[in-house]
């Protein structure tokens, strides 16, 4: 029944503003109730706004209760879809099958990830709090701490001990590490100091390896007067479909004379119609006169290792005193062959002679960029200087040439690690050989452009050594080369430069710079944050000046890359299975205008010059039709690649530059809203940060 409604008091109240009164008193609420003040208010026009009945009003309350529960249903439904999407993603990997163990793993993983975000935004809430409180740290002179009888809150006791616990026992621990981290950090840095200096004394010297005698010019081939030894050209590959052909085009160019020159394609592809594109591609040039074999293994172990053994084992190799080395994606200069063999020619010492890698993408996109900044101080700075001063260097595994009896008085090649070529440089270095750095040598090749290729690469790349020291140091110990070479090559080559540069890296600048935003006792220097960073980057980029622009972006992808280093020399070290995987880098097959009109103009001079040979039969003939055939088929029509946002990068470079900037402004009070900044980054980017590990 609906409620009887009583203006009368009401009435009674507003009596005095004049007329006589009148109460009207309605029992159906299906009526609207009026008052009138007076004999002139009934002929009124009324609003119909104000005369509301209460079956009207309580549904009217009824609504807005349903539109405040609804809106509230929505927000949790949108956060446990949310949720849930992110657990998908971390389990499944966008409906990736795992097995049930991978799956148990990673919801196991999924569980200890969101119970440490709840921490920390536990923590980031009570130093919102202290911070409107003005509750901060010992090292401020007007805090109070009240004692036990002053104790006024629960949360103010909380907080007070959690910063006696802080004080007390974990900055201590975080002081002592970064202590140990930033002695690394200036040993390392001095080393880098020492080689830049070595290099400037280089260029202000103009040191640079000779030759004995004439060099050789581009038109001695025909002369009679230089003996030409016979040079073997191997190209190992595996399924690289998109450079094999312009790799072997520049190879079967080089400027040698033709009797004195074998390439081998080394095919380790296990794709049939890829091995059919190569064959097309070997025949093309047999046809033109170039001594070209295609090698193909059935059995594919030990991965390139495995590869150039198997090549080294053919009968006619005894016939060839050096051996050229390209991979699938370098392309050499047809002098390359005349700038590199005649360092041999006196010097029997001489195992290897090393030429420089150049870049044909190296301005793709950031990541090629950053790149190319990286592997131009390694060629520019650290080979050159170890290859004048100590003749010696790791083998770049292409792009080189070996003197054939070097690799065959030190072992071969070996298929115990996934750094072959360091391998055979270190057992060569300790069998008395020496090594000459061309630094103005170039071979043009590529750079990876996903940041997956880059990752898996680096991987390999601080995996393997640590793989290797732990093998070759019983070598090391008991070889005959003298006390400092031994010292150079396991405190330099592999401790420093190999194992203490990614473990400070990630240590002092991925753990400790982040912890000092909730640890600020253990607050890091300026120098060590700022100033020595920002002097070593700048070295770092002097071998490549047009990337001073990209400074900050280089310091911050270096420390964030320090996690997959660290990671990968972890698992070498100490034998993990991750240590064991080769993944073939994937390649864009890219090439600059400029070389793609040389390289025809040199096909077109080679086609005039060599023609078809003669003497094979038609059902060569007829074979080589068919592979042709087969190519139109199966070639693929190229596709634009999209340039990717590495994400999760920039999400923990953001994160360290926020703790950077935050250590830096601490004393002027301001380090509150970086700690909002590093939570609602741990909010945001945390999980897919490392769910990448999961799979």
């Amino acid at each position: 029944m609906a409620p009887r409604l009583d203006f009368s008091k009401l009435w009674a109240k507003n009596a005095k503003k004049g007329g006589t009164p009148v109460v009207v008193k309605m029992e159906n609420p299906n009526f609207s109730v009026v008052e009138i003040d007076g004999p002139d208010s009934a002929f009124r026009p009324v609003e119909k706004s104000r005369g509301k009945n209460a079956k009207q009003a309580s549904w009217v309350l009824l609504l807005k209760a349903q539109r405040a529960v609804s809106l509230i249903a929505s927000l949790a439904t949108l956060l446990w879809s949310l949720l849930g999407t992110i657990n998908r993603r971390l389990i499944f990997r966008r409906g990736v099958a795992m097995e049930n163990g991978k799956l148990g793993k990673a919801r196991l993983l999924f569980t200890v990830i969101r119970v440490f975000l709840v921490t920390s935004l536990v923590i980031l809430g009570f130093e919102v709090v202290a911070y409107f409180k003005g509750w901060h740290y010992f090292r401020n002179p007007s805090l109070h701490i009240p004692q036990t009888s002053d104790i006024q809150g629960l949360l103010h006791m909380i907080y007070v001990t959690w910063l006696r616990f802080r004080a007390d026992y974990i900055a201590p621990q975080i002081q002592a590490l970064s202590t140990f981290c930033v002695v690394l950090f200036m040993i390392q840095s001095a080393d880098r100091m020492i080689l830049s200096l070595g290099c400037l004394w280089i260029k202000y010297k103009k040191i640079k390896p000779t030759i004995d005698g004439n060099s050789m010019k581009s038109d001695d081939v025909e002369k009679a007067d230089y003996d030409y030894p016979m040079v073997l050209v191997q190209i190992p590959m595996c399924n690289e479909k998109e450079v094999y052909e312009q790799s072997i085009s520049a190879v079967c160019l080089i400027d040698w004379p033709k009797d004195h020159l074998l390439i081998q394609v080394l095919d380790d592809s296990d794709d049939e119609s890829i091995q059919w594109l190569i064959k097309t591609e070997v025949s093309h040039w047999s046809q033109r006169g170039i001594n070209i074999i295609y090698r193909h293994r059935e059995i594919r172990t030990g991965y390139k290792a495995g590869n150039l053994k198997s090549a080294m084992s053919c009968d006619y190799v005894k016939d060839y005193e050096f051996v050229a080395i390209f991979d699938a994606d370098f392309q050499p200069n047809p002098d390359f062959l005349k700038k590199t063999v005649p360092h041999f020619k006196g010097n029997p010492h001489i195992g290897l002679v090393q030429a420089r890698w150049a870049f044909v993408n190296k301005d793709e996109n950031l990541l090629t960029r950053l790149q190319n900044i990286n592997l131009c101080f390694h060629f520019e700075v650290e080979q050159q200087v170890n290859g004048v001063f100590l003749n010696f260097f790791g083998f770049n595994g292409t792009a080189g040439v070996w003197r054939i009896k070097a690799l065959e008085e030190s072992g071969g090649w070996l298929e115990r690690t996934t750094v072959e070529d360091m391998d055979i440089a270190v057992r060569a270095h300790l069998n008395g050989w020496k090594f000459i750095y061309l630094n103005d040598v170039q071979v043009l090749c590529e750079v990876p452009e996903s940041y997956e290729a880059y990752r898996k690469q680096q991987h390999r790349w601080h995996s393997g050594p640590m793989q290797l020291f732990r093998l070759c140091l019983p070598a090391v110990m008991t070889s005959k080369i003298s006390a400092w070479k031994k010292a150079n090559l396991i405190l330099l080559f592999f401790l420093l430069r190999k194992l203490i540069l990614p473990f400070y890296s990630f240590t002092l600048f991925c753990i400790i710079l982040p912890l000092t935003m909730f640890v600020p006792e253990a607050e890091l220097p300026s120098w060590v944050i700022c100033y020595v960073p920002v002097i070593m980057s700048l070295l770092n980029i002097l071998p490549a000046p047009k990337s001073f622009p990209f400074i900050v972006p280089y310091l911050l992808f270096e420390n964030t890359m320090s996690v997959t280093k660290f990671n990968a020399m972890v698992s070498g070290l100490f034998q993990l299975g991750s240590s064991y995987e080769w993944v073939v880098t994937k390649k864009a097959g890219r090439s600059s205008e400029s070389d793609l009109l040389a390289a025809a103009e040199r096909e077109s001079k080679m086609i005039n010059k060599l023609p078809v040979h003669r003497g094979v039969s038609e059902s060569e003939l007829s074979e080589l039709n068919k592979l042709l055939e087969h190519k139109e088929v199966v070639a693929p029509l190229p596709v634009k690649k999209a340039n990717k946002i590495y994400r999760k990068e920039l999400a923990l470079a953001f994160l360290l530059l926020t703790a950077s900037v935050r250590s830096l402004l601490a004393a002027q009070g301001v380090h509150f809203y970086f700690l909002l900044f590093q939570g609602v980054t741990f909010l945001l980017v945390g999980l897919d940060l490392i769910g990448e590990q999961i799979s």
